[in-house]
C-alpha cells in the first residue's frame, strides 16, 4: 500500500517491459523520470500526470493499475 489503502494491482515496470518501454527507452524518449521510474519499482505513489501517462503507455484505465481497500483500522 502506498497511501491510504491505495495499493497497486500489478507490477507496473513489468507491464511496461511487456509493452516494450524497457527502462533505456523510456529514459531516452523522456517518458518518465528516473525519479520516478525508481518509485515505481518501490511501490511508492507517483503524480496523477504519472499515472495519466501509464495509461497511455500501457493502453488501460487507472483501475487496472491501482486498487483501493479500506485500512484495517477504518
Amino acid at each position: 500500500r502506498f497511501y491510504m489503502g491505495l495499493r497497486y494491482k500489478i507490477d507496473v515496470i513489468a507491464a511496461l517491459k511487456e509493452k516494450g518501454y524497457t527502462s533505456a527507452r523510456i529514459r531516452n524518449e523522456k517518458l518518465i523520470g528516473q525519479a520516478t521510474l525508481q518509485r515505481l519499482r518501490h511501490k511508492q505513489s507517483v503524480s496523477f500526470e504519472v499515472l495519466a501517462k501509464l495509461c497511455e503507455l500501457l493502453e488501460c484505465n487507472i483501475g487496472d493499475i491501482l486498487e483501493y481497500t479500506p485500512d484495517d483500522n477504518s
